[in-house]
């Protein structure tokens, strides 16, 4: 099953929501950053969340989100956009994992105490920057933290993360229902109040239902409109150009500075790529910087 998010539209109960699969991005940024069970766990949330978010933007926009706990993970950070592209990286990938993986283990791993931080470029002269505190460490209540009183929307978020015996993502997803604005929150509640008495979404995913199943499920008894289906995927923007421009930032004395060694290495945090410069790659970029020829 390909990494999905569905979006539907409760028009008459004024309630819009959304569901995703998200396994593959869970394994891919496992893979990508060699994480240990936990962090692997984690990486799989927080890309969730990072996806649940994008979803809710227009076109051409933009949104951050940062991690801050006081757990082992010490911080993740995960950016998407409106196009279903995500990309995260954590800072403690190798943090010991406890005997068995579950949503208390990723929370203890996380912190329960940190900030919560949501930075979107909406294509405005400034960046929207939300701060608040973190209540707990399990990131779908803090993404419905977050949704509720800075941007003032009544919201039900729910990620699921499952891991198998050998501590990798088995299944991902997440789920986001909102209420429309100018609608009463009374069908918001009921649909919380159902999803307090179900399984837990991951196991639905791990029985092997879709984001669309599982949205029938959610909705049961009330009519809804599926909008659009979109894939999703792992995407860095990074590349051997913008790493060569950064170079290219430094000062003549921090090039001459990698002469010595011999050659340069510029990672990438998000995917782990690794972008080598020869001796006369570094010459080259010095002479640019030398003759004016720096940042374009």
């Amino acid at each position: 099953m390909s990494d999905t998010i569905v979006r539907v539209l409760a028009k008459e109960a004024g309630l819009r929501g959304m569901a995703c699969i998200t396994t593959d991005l869970a394994r891919e940024a496992a893979r990508r950053h060699a994480a240990y069970p936990v962090a692997a766990a984690a990486l799989g949330y927080g890309l969730t969340a990072g996806i649940l978010l994008g979803a809710l933007l227009k076109v051409q926009e933009r949104v951050a989100l940062k991690v801050e706990g006081d757990g082992p993970l010490r911080k993740m950070v995960i950016e998407s956009d409106a196009y279903g592209r995500v990309r995260g990286y954590i800072a403690v990938p190798d943090a010991i994992s406890p005997r068995h993986v579950d949503r208390a283990a990723v929370s203890a791993a996380i912190g329960a105490n940190g900030i919560f931080t949501v930075v979107k470029d909406l294509r405005l002269k400034d960046l929207y920057r939300s701060v608040v505190a973190m209540e707990g460490g399990e990131l779908d209540r803090e993404l419905t933290n977050y949704l509720n009183t800075s941007e003032q929307v009544p919201s039900l978020t729910e990620i699921g993360v499952h891991m198998d015996e050998e501590g990798a993502p088995a299944v991902a997803a997440g789920l986001l229902i909102q209420t429309l604005p100018g609608h009463r929150y009374r069908a918001l509640d009921n649909l919380t109040a159902s999803t307090d008495a179900r399984p837990p979404l991951e196991t639905w995913l791990y029985a092997g239902l879709t984001p669309e199943e599982i949205l029938a499920r959610v909705f049961e008894g009330i009519p809804y409109t599926v909008l659009d289906t979109q894939l999703l995927r792992f995407q860095c923007s990074c590349s051997r150009d913008r790493s060569r421009q950064a170079l290219k930032l430094l000062d003549p004395e921090d090039i001459l500075a990698l002469l010595a060694e011999g050659e340069a290495t510029v990672d990438c945090h998000f995917c782990y790529a690794r972008y080598e410069f020869s001796r006369e790659e570094l010459e080259a970029i010095l002479r640019e910087i030398e003759t004016g020829g720096g940042i374009v």
